[in-house]
Formats: C-alpha cells, sequence, structure tokens
C-alpha cells in the first residue's frame, strides 16, 4: 500500500527535527515554511519520513496509508 506524508501546518513549529533526520523528505526554505519534497516515500526513506514523524516536538508529521 501507498504511504503518505501528512503534515498539519497549523501545529508545524519549524524546528527542522525532521529535516535532520529526513532531509529528502521534509525541507525548511528561505521563507520559514516546511515543505515536503517526498509525499509517497518507500523503502528507506519512508524509514526516515517515519522517524521525523516520532521525533517532531509538535507532533505535525503523521505517515497515513
Amino acid at each position: 500500500s501507498v504511504m503518505k506524508v501528512v503534515v498539519d501546518f497549523d501545529v508545524c513549529a519549524s524546528t527542522g527535527a525532521c529535516t535532520q533526520v529526513a532531509p529528502d523528505v521534509f525541507e525548511i526554505r528561505k521563507d520559514g515554511y516546511l515543505y515536503i519534497l517526498v509525499e509517497n516515500p518507500e523503502g528507506d526513506v519512508l524509514a526516515r519520513a517515519q522517524e521525523a514523524a516520532e521525533l517532531c516536538p509538535t507532533a505535525a508529521i503523521t505517515i497515513e496509508e
């Protein structure tokens, strides 16, 4: 099944924790906002996205099926 990265931007504080763990999935740009680079990660990329979701201090990231 395809997994999808979902970010609740209302609670995202742009801490950058996710970009440290999964820089291939998440990016904070110069405007200070978080961008999702890979919406449907697989394999190792999915594993990093899931780790980033667990580490997010505001719990803004979820991985949905």
